[in-house]
């Protein structure tokens, strides 16, 4: 039998012209929005101050299963796409496992990640509504740099928040987005009202992704011609990344494989959402039945240790409600190395598909994360980002259970990026300084215990 090529590349007209939309094959679909001020549901039309209508209208389509990808964005996407489905050959050797393990590098752009799938679509959209600016807010910074690279391209003016602890553990994200002609700032800052109000309360706060996308909302909705833009959680991004899950599956489907495990890290859900999409759509469909594992880290475990609740998802509590595995908005987590995996909530598209027993999910602690990710590394060569190690974990121990049962399953997970902005992360954990951090009952009780009281919801 022929042996499986290390490295699967898609041609240019195999690549996907539309984007799958997941809700369109759900049993039943996330709760509504809410709106902060008299919690009713959101329309489409209450969310044109914040985003471009055709995103708007993205937000809120809960039936159409495949939207097409725009000519112009195709072209984009093939500077950079497809990206490579790769058999972790070496891997497998080094954990001495039966099991076949596969996983989709999304690293091989200067963003460093999987972001710039949806970032160029947003400014696509931006630029085409005659928006003469936009602003967003990052974590661990690829969702800001993949932005800024797409605003470039079409002239966009950019204003990037960055969440404080990694502002200041990554300064070379800065330069990558100036590089792009992005502003960024430290979030919180004292540029916004939402930014100086949270600041007045902690002055040493390390900030949040949620701190982060108060200020920006701010920004946009009291700018003339500006929007707001966001890298995860909401669904017209998992839509946008659905390119990735439709790529594996295609590359799949040429090797004669499929997946008996789906595994990607979760944050807010872009890149699992994106992963997972077609696996999952077989899944609600009847078709297979994989099964899906969304790993975060222990620091900020939404999923595993949150509320399915509705909550705000900003910490300024000026965005719309979504009911969400949450840890509460005023949640702020860690300033440890889980890079970008530092939202106090998870897609309410993957919240419900967890709550109906669709997916499961793992925590894991930092250092165990660090202790795959150099590993890794060593055997296939590829240095990566520590958000896509918890994944790299999850795989690795799978991949060992099935070595003690004797199984040889199939295993794909999503390698969302590069490490090479975390040194910093790396050199921790090398020299032993790295330290585990997992929150306490108490402390997760007390953020819940700030959720909002809904009148005939919770």
């Amino acid at each position: 039998m022929t042996k499986i090529p290390h490295r699967l590349y898609l041609t240019e007209d195999q690549l996907p012209k539309q984007w799958y939309n997941l809700r369109a094959d759900m049993k039943e679909l996330p709760d509504p929005m809410l709106s902060p001020a008299d919690f009713k549901p959101v329309r489409e039309e209450d969310l044109y101050p914040i985003f471009c209508k055709e995103l708007a209208h993205q937000e809120m389509d809960n039936e159409t299963r495949y939207v097409d990808i725009p000519e112009e964005i195709q072209d984009f996407y093939k500077m950079y796409r497809p990206s490579p489905l790769i058999r972790a050959y070496n891997l497998e050797k080094a954990l001495k496992t039966p099991a076949k393990i596969y996983y989709k590098f999304e690293g091989n752009n200067t963003s460093g990640s999987h972001k710039l799938n949806s970032a160029i679509a947003q400014a696509y959209y931006a630029r085409k509504q005659g928006l003469t600016s936009l602003t967003t807010e990052t974590g661990a910074g690829q969702w800001g740099t993949a932005l800024a690279e797409a605003c470039s391209y079409y002239g966009i003016p950019l204003t990037v928040y960055m969440v404080k602890c990694s502002y200041e553990q990554k300064p070379f994200r800065k330069a990558i987005i100036q590089t792009f002609d992005g502003e960024i700032i430290p979030s919180p800052s004292n540029t916004t009202e939402a930014g100086r109000a949270i600041l007045a309360k902690d002055p040493n706060t390390t900030g949040s992704l949620g701190c982060a996308i108060s200020e920006a909302v701010e920004k946009a909705v009291t700018t003339e011609g500006c929007r707001y833009v966001l890298g995860s959680v909401l669904n017209q991004v998992l839509l946008h990344q659905s390119v990735i899950g439709l790529e594996s599956k295609t590359a799949m489907e040429m090797l004669d494989e499929y997946p008996d495990i789906v595994i990607g890290c979760a944050g807010g859900g872009s890149n699992l959402g994106g992963l997972i999409a077609p696996f999952m759509q077989d899944k609600l469909t009847g078709k297979a039945d994989p099964r899906i594992v969304a790993v975060e880290p222990a620091s900020c475990p939404s999923l595993t240790r949150g509320r399915y609740a509705y909550d705000f998802c900003d910490t300024g509590k000026v965005t719309p409600l979504a009911r969400m595995y949450t840890l509460g908005c005023g949640f702020i987590p860690s300033a440890n190395h889980a890079g970008g995996l530092r939202y106090h909530g998870m897609s309410p598209i993957l919240s419900k598909l967890y709550h109906d027993g669709y997916m499961e999910a793992v925590s894991v602690e930092q250092t165990k994360v660090f202790e795959a990710a150099v590993f890794f590394a060593k055997q296939e060569t590829i240095l990566p980002a520590p958000e896509s190690a918890h994944a790299i974990r999850a795989a690795m121990d799978e991949a060992i259970k099935c070595r003690e049962n004797g199984e040889a399953k199939t295993i794909l997970f999503g390698l969302t990026g590069t490490g090479y902005f975390d040194m910093n992360a790396y050199s921790a954990y090398l020299n032993g300084s790295m330290r585990d951090y997992v929150p306490t009952d108490e402390e997760l009780e007390k953020a819940f215990q700030a959720l909002p009281k809904i009148p005939g919801i919770q």
